[in-house]
Order: structure tokens, then C-alpha cells, then sequence
């Protein structure tokens, strides 16, 4: 009850100003004691602190996060089309999704959808399936480019940043969209990629929040087509870093030594690209909303064993540059 009060005094107040509002003000909510820097273009935010976080208000009282998540697919909407998109044999952007199984082949499915809503934009999307023997390439949308790597050795986790890599290999498009297989994306959203890079931006992280639902919602969004603002999300992430869909340009990739393959499983491999990313030209600035699909947690990815945390650990110790060397060689 004291934390409902808390939201009601201090929050609430904030979010009705911000969701009431003509513009993009919305874009603007944080936490309390969170203080954000405005986009050169005034289009989307920067977080001043060092790690993304969670928005609390909406945990507390729901409802906000709903009105949050409603208004943000007002002005930004995230449409399935089952249409292919119209194709080109010169890309401007190559969107890599890395894949392993078929537990998730329907988060995939629904995220495909998503892309082929696109417009305004020449585009190609690579999935690049790593397992021992390919499954879900007939599965698949006969518009999405279908790659199958085997894993370094049979017993091999999954490895993203080898999946990655390979994508990027075969790419055609000058600028890639290094993206997850349970992310949907608003419309416009490739097409407002590229402003930023021919401003000369080399990396553009374009998340400003992450609605993640939980597994009845997400249940219904596949069986139903339920729609996404149905329910609150479970929770609201702000300006997720590296992780989940972030732009490169292929030149850029390739000049700071792609993704490191020594992370195996889950977690870090992110954190360790965006770092050597910072010495790059990058756009910090979040201006978009995506919505993430529930689904089982990885194998130790949050777990204190995580070896991959240690390697993380190991590797930001270390000059950027000389990780740039190393990985280049």
C-alpha cells in the first residue's frame, strides 16, 4: 500500500501529463531519480545512467503501463502482414536473426510477420538456423533467406555471436539489424534507421521501451492474434542496450571484429559488442517501442555459474582496442 501511494503522489501525476499530451512527450517517462538526455533531432532519449532499468510506476499500478504500451502503438504501430514484402535486389538493410529448434519457431513466425509489414524500406531478412541438422528452413516465409551453420562441435551451446557472424558474411544490404527471433517491431521502423546512419552514425540503438508480455498474453497474441495491448505488460524495459535489435553498419561490424564467438550459451555477448561499439559514431537515443514475447528462460543466463558472466567480466577489463585487434586477427 505505501509503494501504490508513493506511485500515486509522486508518479501518476507525471504519466497522466506525459500520456495526455499532443506529442511524443511519453517518450520522456522514467523513473524518478533517472534523468534522461533529449536526441540532437529531439526524437527519442538517452539514458544518463550506466545500465538500462526497469520502469517501476507501471509495476505498481499496471494500468499505467498499459496506457503507456496503448499509446506508444498509437503513434507507432506493430502490425503482422502474411504478405511478403516487396523485395529488391539491392537491400539498405539486412536483418540477421539468429534461431536454434522449434520451441520458438512460433515467436519467429509472428516476428517475420512484423517485418513484412515494412514499408518505405528495401529490405532483406536472413535466419540463420545453428543446430547439427537444419529443421525449419520449409517452415519458413519463402521471402526470408534461409542459412543453416552447425555449431562449432555437436555438444556446442548455441552461440549467438556465431550465428551473427555468419549472417553478416552473407549480408548484401550496407547497414544490419542484429535482431532476436521474439521481438515485434513497429512499422516504419527499419525505413527511420537509416536517417541516422547517413547523418553518419555507424551504430543506432532505436529502443527506447520494451514491453514484455507475459505467457497467457503472449499465448493469446499467437493463437488469437490477441492484440498487444490487451493486458498490462509484465514488465517495461528502458534503452536495452546491445541486446535485442540494434543497427550496424557492415563496415563498422567487420572494422571492430564482428561478435566474439568465445561466449557460448546465454548472456554477455551483448554487453561486450556494445562496449567495443563505443568507439564507434553511435546514436544513443531510444525513440522506438518493441514488444518482446514471453518465453522460457536460457539455461543459466541470469545464474551467478554463468561462466559467460566471468568472460564478460574478463573481457571490459581489457582496452577495447586491443579486443578489436585480437578478434580482427
Amino acid at each position: 500500500m505505501r509503494e501504490w501511494l508513493g506511485v500515486w503522489i509522486k508518479d501518476r501525476w507525471r504519466y497522466e501529463r506525459a500520456l495526455r499530451s499532443s506529442g511524443r512527450r511519453y517518450l520522456g517517462l522514467a523513473n524518478r531519480r533517472e534523468r534522461l538526455d533529449p536526441a540532437p533531432d529531439g526524437s527519442g532519449f538517452a539514458c544518463r545512467w550506466e545500465f538500462t532499468s526497469h520502469l517501476h510506476a507501471p509495476k505498481i499500478q499496471p494500468r499505467l503501463g498499459q496506457r503507456l504500451l496503448r499509446r506508444c502503438l498509437n503513434d507507432a504501430p506493430i502490425r503482422r502482414s502474411p504478405q511478403s514484402p516487396l523485395l529488391d535486389d539491392q537491400p539498405q538493410v539486412s536483418v540477421l536473426i539468429g534461431h536454434r529448434g522449434l520451441d520458438r519457431l512460433p515467436l519467429l513466425l509472428v516476428t517475420l510477420e512484423s517485418l513484412a509489414a515494412q514499408t518505405d524500406v528495401a529490405f532483406e531478412c536472413v535466419v540463420i538456423e545453428q543446430d547439427e541438422h537444419p529443421q525449419i528452413g520449409p517452415l519458413l516465409p519463402g521471402w526470408v533467406r534461409h542459412m543453416h551453420t552447425p555449431p562449432a562441435r555437436p555438444d556446442a551451446p548455441y552461440n549467438r555471436s556465431r550465428a551473427f557472424n555468419a549472417g553478416a558474411l552473407e549480408a548484401r544490404a550496407p547497414v544490419l539489424l542484429l535482431h532476436d527471433n521474439d521481438m515485434l517491431v513497429p512499422c516504419g521502423y527499419l525505413q527511420r534507421i537509416l536517417p541516422k546512419v547517413e547523418l553518419g552514425y555507424q551504430v543506432v540503438n532505436p529502443k527506447r521501451y520494451v514491453f514484455h508480455l507475459s505467457e497467457l498474453h503472449t499465448t493469446a497474441v499467437l493463437n488469437t492474434a490477441a492484440a498487444l495491448d490487451e493486458w498490462p505488460a509484465e514488465s517495461i524495459v528502458q534503452n536495452l542496450e546491445a541486446g535485442g535489435s540494434v543497427a550496424i553498419t557492415r563496415q563498422a561490424f567487420w572494422e571492430i571484429g564482428g561478435m566474439d564467438e568465445a561466449f557460448e550459451g546465454w548472456g554477455g555477448e551483448d554487453n561486450e559488442l556494445w562496449d567495443r561499439c563505443q568507439t564507434l559514431r553511435c546514436w544513443n537515443w531510444g525513440y522506438e517501442p518493441i514488444v518482446h514475447l514471453w518465453h522460457r528462460r536460457q539455461l543459466l543466463k541470469h545464474a551467478a555459474r554463468n561462466p559467460n558472466l566471468d568472460l564478460v567480466r574478463k573481457r571490459l577489463a581489457e582496452d577495447r582496442h586491443l579486443r578489436i585487434d585480437r578478434l580482427q586477427n
